[in-house]
């Protein structure tokens, strides 16, 4: 076989692929209801069509003929080869049938995630998600290495290499050090004032305002869109067309503001990626983790930067229209960074978010250690945030069914969110050696540090492994203590702290 053939196979797939991802977005910003019974048997058509190519026969010519001829392979061949045959490995004895299943019941349990939403009722989606973690726990007898638990599988569908015994030890670092910060603010902190930022600003301003902002950032809106959703998110098709989502809110604009900015880091992450990884598995992201870290990069580190927002200040009142003009900068940047508890993981402050991640983490391993039942869930959810941050959901939608990822099958996915703020501190942290970051995003032109990032994350695609790319990037392995400093900088400033 010549690596000609070979590529043109998994071009093939890739563009299965990428009619899968636009039925996909269509599903989360225009589809009817009603249609969604209809758009889940397409869907598991096509998705039963690309698996079956994925572990077919052409792909196991290739995989038998270059594993003795990888000489014949060129650098981008080989890399694409090894992609192919890991997904192969993994996949190969699920029988196809089973997968185009599954693909269905994901589906099925939108619709119900949705109508949950709309009842406040776990209820409503309890059967499906249940359907659900039976086929992960089907597949997971597939997908299991020696020495493996069965959330390690789980984790490393998201973040290769990563284990249950890792992440125990990370997270202890991480709580123990934002429930230090916490004490420390409750003790001898001054708060900020907050009660403007529930002035309303229209969706037509604040559209105008973050789309300035991203733009500034990178993101390049002729490659890319932004649409309305119930739960943002960002889904790339291929590095020309990577589309964003957002929900408004008139009354607390800082949710849209961060969660554009959020997914424009995603967005301009994969329009990023080098072209010569198109149509190949390579041509997205290498992990969960670090697609988290450009995200939050954007989100928090950028959106937490005091220079950056006097910059946008006054555009920011521009857009407005005069409904902060009586408020200073210094007030505005300040009220920013409140922090206090939320029930709600995307509306978070940045030094509480990783315990929203931390607490469904712990329930996700219960899942899947069989320590629990389905219907004590909400209970144990609710338990976990009167333990964690002193507060109590008041219905399933402040709790349970709040996140889509459940009922997408994302059972593993939310340790990246904790994983990527954690590469983003520690990115950060090696940028300025290089840059000084203040005063770029205090100037007019902010490429320096999107360059910096696409040398170094963004152009590898998935060719290279997270442990690799942040080792290269800043000279030694995930060290959780940068996030810990960082937020302490950060918060100890806004609350007038002296150490």
């Amino acid at each position: 076989m010549k690596e000609q053939e070979f590529l043109q196979e998994i071009k093939e797939i890739e563009l299965l692929n990428e009619a899968l991802g636009l039925l996909e977005w269509d599903s989360q910003t225009g589809m009817p209801e009603a249609s969604s019974s209809f758009r889940g048997e397409v869907v598991g058509y096509l998705s039963g069509m690309s698996f079956e190519r994925s572990v077919g026969s052409k792909i196991q010519e290739a995989l038998n003929y270059f594993d003795t001829h990888t000489e014949e392979l060129s650098e981008v061949g080989l890399a694409v080869y090894t992609k192919v045959k890991e997904n192969y490995e993994l996949n190969q004895s699920i029988p196809p049938e089973r997968m185009q299943a599954y693909t269905t019941a994901l589906t099925n349990a939108h619709n119900a995630w949705l109508q949950a939403r709309k009842a406040k009722d776990f209820g409503k989606m309890k059967n499906e998600i249940e359907t659900i973690i039976g086929f992960l726990k089907e597949f997971i007898a597939y997908w299991k290495k020696d020495e493996e638990t069965n959330y390690d599988v789980l984790l490393n569908q998201y973040e290769p290499e990563l284990t249950v015994a890792k992440l125990d030890q990370i997270f202890a670092q991480v709580k123990e050090g934002i429930m230090e910060i916490r004490t420390v603010i409750a003790e001898k902190g001054t708060a900020p004032r907050t009660d403007f930022l529930s002035r309303k600003v229209s969706k037509e301003q604040q559209r105008k305002f973050v789309i300035g902002v991203v733009e500034q950032l990178g993101y390049d809106f002729s490659r890319g869109r932004l649409d309305d959703t119930v739960h943002p998110f960002m889904l790339s098709l291929n590095r020309n067309d990577g589309r964003i989502t957002t929900r408004w809110d008139e009354t607390k604009f800082t949710m849209a503001t961060f969660g554009v900015i959020h997914e424009a880091g995603h967005g301009i992450y994969e329009q990023s990626i080098d072209s010569k990884y198109d149509y190949t598995p390579l041509s997205t992201g290498t992990s969960m983790g670090i697609h988290e870290s450009q995200s939050l990069f954007n989100e928090i580190i950028i959106g937490s930067n005091k220079q950056f927002w006097q910059k946008q200040f006054p555009f920011f009142k521009e857009c407005t229209e005069g409904t902060f003009d009586d408020i200073d900068f210094n007030t505005f940047y300040d009220s920013l960074k409140e922090t206090k508890a939320s029930l709600v993981r995307i509306e978070a402050d940045s030094l509480t978010y990783p315990l929203h991640i931390i607490i469904r983490y712990e329930i996700e391993k219960m899942i899947f250690n069989d320590e629990v039942s389905m219907d004590d869930l909400p209970q144990i959810w609710n338990d976990k945030y009167e333990e964690y941050l002193g507060i109590r959901p008041e219905n399933d939608l402040e709790g349970i069914v709040q996140d889509i990822h459940w009922s997408g099958g994302s059972f593993g996915y939310f340790p990246s969110y904790a994983l990527g703020y954690m590469y983003a501190a520690q990115l950060c942290h090696a940028m300025e050696k290089e840059i000084d970051v203040n005063d770029v995003l205090a100037s007019d032109d902010y490429s320096p540090i999107k360059n910096w990032l696409t040398t170094h994350i963004h152009q590898y695609g998935a060719s290279r492994k997270p442990n690799q790319l942040i080792l290269d990037a800043t000279g030694e392995s995930l060290n959780p203590q940068y996030l810990i400093n960082y937020m302490k900088s950060i918060y100890y400033d806004v609350y007038k702290i002296k150490e």
